[in-house]
């Protein structure tokens, strides 16, 4: 009887120290996801783009809610360029919101679309202290179809999508929700919402990212339900869009095994689905990089001649206020805001163009 007591004991004991275990590999997991992922962003403002750096672009503002009522800020752009499709985009993560692509969306705008552009929740215009996680990013995007298709200020025309890393994962996942989108181009996007954890957490933690992942899992279906499970292969099945995957090999944000590796696996042989396999362009490659290369040679020059500590904590607003002033004087703008790679947004519209009209 006392060996089966202690038996009894031993095996409550270790039956507590297994939940703490676990409780506090959960606490710490989401402690750290919310670290990364919930958190504001907001645009840079020395090296923003406005509307009028852009000849003839025109965009209305609107306001629209997403899940839980946080208004997010949205605008259609266009030329007056005999609009055929409307374009709703959606922007990468952890840069502020839509307004790093405005170049992306000009060039649409003058190629005969009209282009929805929105904030996602937590980033520049729109409401919330926060992301809060990966799958916000299609909560927000469906929104923002529905909100565009419902609305009566927008013409009834045929609907495309157009999205970059978190947005090139977002504009696939939403096919789920929204089957009659016609065409999608997803650039450097990944499959499943836990991707981007264990992307950047292999780099700081190797394999022992995957000790988290469970626990990672489990917080965002408790926070967004079917949206955190559904993935850009489920939005492919529910959908007869055509689309577009563009990749580069050398990517370190987004390797292509999270991506564009499980798309050509299961769709190389169909015909709604177009690869461009890029070899050495890094996670953005939309712009040229002659002048971007030249401005940062100039600012790492500028650098050098600091005299002071520049990473010191009681040094931070003054670099901060000195680094602006140093963009804002050198800055050349008409080179800054009008550099994409045509090439490749020749192949974007053509792209729209056959599947849209």
């Amino acid at each position: 009887m006392q060996i089966k007591s202690k038996r009894k004991i031993l095996f409550i004991v270790l039956a507590i120290v297994t939940v703490l275990i676990l409780v506090g590999d959960w606490a710490l997991s989401v402690m750290i996801y919310n670290e990364n992922f919930n958190r504001r962003f907001e645009s840079y403002e020395p090296l923003m783009l406005y509307v009028d750096d852009f000849d003839g672009l025109q965009r209305t503002k609107y306001e629209f809610t997403s899940n839980k009522g946080q208004k997010l800020v949205g605008y259609m752009y266009d030329s007056g360029e005999n609009q055929h499709g409307i374009i709703v985009m959606a922007h990468g993560f952890g840069g502020g919101g839509h307004n790093s692509y405005m170049d992306c969306v000009n060039y649409f705008a003058h190629h005969g679309y009209y282009v929805f552009s929105y904030d996602a929740t937590g980033n520049d215009e729109s409401e919330g202290e926060g992301v809060g996680g990966v799958p916000q990013g299609v909560i927000d995007l469906d929104y923002a179809i529905t909100f565009v298709e419902e609305s009566e200020n927008f013409p009834n025309l045929p609907i495309a999508l157009f999205g970059h890393s978190w947005g090139g994962y977002s504009v696939c996942s939403v096919l789920t929700y929204h089957p009659e989108v016609k065409a999608v181009i997803a650039c450097s996007g990944f499959n499943s919402s836990s991707n981007l954890f264990e992307s950047e957490g292999k780099k700081q933690i190797g394999d022992g990212i995957y000790l988290m992942l469970p626990f990672v899992k489990l917080h965002e279906s408790i926070k967004y339900g079917g949206y955190a499970s559904n993935t850009a292969m489920d939005g492919f099945s529910k959908s007869d869009a055509s689309v577009m995957i563009v990749h580069s090999f050398d990517d370190k944000v987004v390797p292509a095994e999270y991506g564009y590796d499980i798309y050509y696996e299961k769709y190389k042989d169909d015909s709604r689905f177009s690869f461009i396999p890029l070899e050495k362009e890094g996670h953005n490659y939309f712009n040229d990089d002659v002048y971007r290369n030249e401005f940062n040679a100039e600012f790492d020059k500028w650098i050098k001649t600091i005299d002071y500590d520049y990473n010191a904590p009681e040094n931070l607003e003054q670099f901060s206020e000195d680094k602006a002033e140093y963009i804002n004087k050198i800055l050349d703008r008409e080179k800054w805001c009008n550099s994409l790679d045509l090439e490749l947004f020749e192949d974007f519209i053509g792209f729209y163009d056959e599947n849209i009209r």
